[in-house]
């Protein structure tokens, strides 16, 4: 059903894969947890989570529906519970609110993190598994425009217009030169690649 909706999902079966995966592949854009109604373990993942990563969209999921239940999941650190028998559809639209959420808090955010990248705008610094990096203004503007639409393809026109302040001929080879500038000096040290090309389209920032 993720998929459907054009999501990467990553799986795992029990905390310490989850950590392993955080360890592994950086900070996910949204956390579903399965939270078991006996027991805590889930409901100590979540407030892990929530103290690792303040802004993760956290949905939990479980199968005691009861007042009592969801006070605890949210009181965790979650910020939304859905009870089962669920539909696929409504945990969907409830992560796409979530998501929507995160975005907005986003754009008006100091720092921005996905994955291992972080960029500070007001010190106008970069940093990636905590190494800075030296960017120009314009690599630094065009990183900027990754990290505020992780995830999303973002059209040639749209970079365009949000880091030149115009849209340009077609046939300009601007951004493949910046974006091949960028690249360089976020893969230093044989770290694996995050701007991925979509062709015929634009780009995508992907942690690996």
């Amino acid at each position: 059903m993720l998929e459907a909706e054009g999501c990467h999902p990553l799986l795992a079966s029990h905390e310490d894969e989850v950590l392993q995966l955080l360890k592994s592949s950086g900070a996910p854009d949204a956390a579903i947890l399965d939270v078991c109604p006996q027991g805590t373990r889930g409901l100590g993942l979540c407030r892990l989570l929530r103290r690792l990563y303040v802004d993760l969209p956290l949905l939990l999921v479980s199968a005691a529906d009861d007042v009592e239940h969801r006070v605890a999941g949210l009181d965790a650190g979650a910020d939304d519970y859905v009870g089962k028998p669920f539909a696929p559809e409504e945990v969907a639209a409830r992560l796409r609110v979530l998501l929507r959420r995160t975005g907005l808090r986003r754009m008006g955010a100091e720092v921005l993190r996905y994955g291992r990248l972080e960029l500070n705008r007001t010190t106008r610094q970069a940093y990636r598994t905590g190494e800075e990096l030296e960017l120009t203004r314009t690599e630094f503007d065009l990183l900027e425009l990754f990290l505020l639409y992780p995830g999303d393809v973002l059209k040639r026109s749209f970079i365009y217009e949000r880091v030149w302040g115009y849209d340009v001929e077609f046939s300009s080879n601007s951004l493949e030169v910046y974006v091949s500038l960028l690249r360089a000096k976020l893969e230093q040290h044989d770290r694996p690649r995050v701007i991925q090309t979509v062709r015929g389209v634009g780009y995508v920032l992907r942690t690996s």
